[in-house]
């Protein structure tokens, strides 16, 4: 599981730093996270291919989660896309980018489908046989969602030797390897503990996207991963997050510590800041496991 950060600061972009967009690679499937001004930009800084990308996931209808969408979707095209690609985000995200491509007379070359969303309670908007994807309910200003993705198990691992012991035959390796037990000729059951190996453990990344403290998430990504949190504000500003409906760096820990999250990712920063090292020291005061966020920086799970 790797993920790259393409902008991860709040508000306006600037020079040096980009609003919120992100790319989790998750099971050899690429899903693009939130694209603030510039996306198209940082993909190419990042060498991400577009034509990988067929997921898109907007957490909100803010310009700094959003108002890349439009120019990434053309970027697409210029490019001569021919796949389709989903984009999953509130109700109104189509009637907003179809507004914008019938009034530029840019159409996409490929198919574009929307999967509106507006449901408070979370629920799987994405399945295939590697990967789900459920929402998380947040809470901001207006509807706001974050994202939980889950790698599915693999199947177990075959123990050949084992198998060969039992002289099982070659028919029986996919049920196996299923889960199955065997039953032999003899009439001997064999439990598939003994001839199969633990698979590596599903892996999962919980993207929270803009919200005040909102403790209702922990049910949701319990035994995370990875959580990427976001952290506007430090201490001292922890009023101007509760009036603006953020979080600071210690409440995203706080939902860390609760969720028992393995790993935390702080980011959204507000540009206030000369830095971004205070954020880290006050979150780790309460988790310690925390990583910075920010352009550019890539991570491998």
């Amino acid at each position: 599981m790797n993920l790259t950060i393409l902008g991860c600061y709040a508000a306006t972009p600037r020079t040096l730093t980009n609003p919120t967009s992100q790319v989790l690679e998750i099971k050899n499937r690429l899903f693009l996270i939130d694209c603030g001004e510039g996306t198209q930009v940082q993909l190419r800084k990042n060498k991400i291919k577009f034509s990988k990308i067929n997921h898109i996931f907007i957490s909100h209808l803010h310009g700094d989660h959003l108002y890349g969408l439009i120019g990434t979707i053309s970027t697409f095209s210029l490019l001569g896309r021919t796949t389709d690609l989903h984009i999953y985000g509130p109700k109104g995200i189509k009637e907003l980018i179809l507004l914008q491509l019938r009034l530029t007379e840019s159409w996409t070359t490929y198919d574009l489908f929307f999967h509106e969303l507006e449901s408070k309670e979370s629920e799987v908007v994405f399945e295939d046989k590697r990967v789900i994807v459920k929402t998380i309910p947040l809470k901001h200003r207006v509807y706001t969602n974050g994202y939980l993705f889950q790698e599915k198990p693999d199947e177990r691992k075959l123990n050949v030797e084992a198998v060969q012991d039992y002289d099982i035959h070659v028919a029986y390796y996919q049920k196996i390897k299923n889960g199955s037990d065997i039953t032999l000729d003899d009439g001997t059951v064999v439990a598939n503990e003994k001839l199969t190996f633990d698979p590596i453990p599903p892996k999962s990344y919980a993207f929270c996207s803009d919200t005040v403290y909102h403790e209702a998430v922990i049910p949701i990504i319990e035994n995370v991963d990875v959580l990427y949190h976001e952290s506007t504000f430090l201490e001292s500003e922890a009023a101007l997050a509760q009036k603006t409906l953020h979080s600071t760096a210690k409440e995203a820990a706080r939902i860390a510590l609760k969720a028992n999250a393995k790993q935390l990712i702080l980011g959204h920063y507000s540009t206030r800041y000369e830095g971004i090292e205070p954020f880290k020291k006050e979150a780790q005061e309460i988790f310690p496991n925390v990583l910075l966020g920010d352009d550019g920086v890539s991570f491998s799970f």
